[in-house]
């Protein structure tokens, strides 16, 4: 059995979690998640807490089972604390300003980009180089972070671009004559 899944995972109060024959459906004060469960996998309600383990004695299962446990705990922290990415615009004349459900950023192109958020993903920007983003699914906030990176990505030489609020860019030495 994975080792991941021998831990079980403790469904907090307030936090409704009802179990299909191939569904899992999470509900909290953030919203309602829902995961199609791989046949490979069983899940138990024991209590206050959910049980994963492997329906047979195969590696797909076991591996399976891990992976069932981590995203059914991810679940219910989204419903029930949400998650938080942060983003950094680095270079002179870089700005981002979050104007409802889009969010227009000034990247030294020669016209704005503006990125519509997907529904379950709130944006903020605190100032004109932060870009906060909220959500209940973690998949979708970090997806959503990673597409807005890929406007400008750091470059190597100064630094310029988007980055993570705890990314660490390493500048290379820049040509000598």
């Amino acid at each position: 059995m994975s080792r991941v899944a021998k831990n079980p995972v403790v469904v907090p109060a307030g936090v409704e979690v009802t179990l299909a024959a191939n569904e899992v459906s999470v509900k909290g004060p953030l919203g309602t998640l829902k995961q199609v469960l791989n046949s490979d996998v069983a899940v138990q309600r024991v209590g206050e807490q959910l049980q994963c383990s492997a329906s047979n004695d195969s590696m797909q299962a076991n591996a399976m089972s891990g992976t069932v446990r981590a995203l059914l705990a991810n679940m219910i922290v989204g419903v029930s604390k949400g998650f938080e990415r942060k983003l950094t615009l680095v270079g002179v004349g870089y700005r981002a300003q979050a104007a409802g459900e889009t969010l227009n950023l000034t990247l030294g192109y020669s016209h704005p980009v503006v990125y519509k958020m997907p529904k379950g993903v709130k944006v903020e920007t605190p100032t004109q180089t932060d870009i906060v983003l909220k959500g209940s699914d973690k998949q979708q906030v970090g997806q959503v972070a990673a597409e807005i990176r890929a406007f400008r990505e750091p470059e190597p030489y100064k630094g310029k671009g988007v980055r993570y609020a705890d990314e660490v860019v390493i500048l290379k030495e820049t040509k000598k004559k």
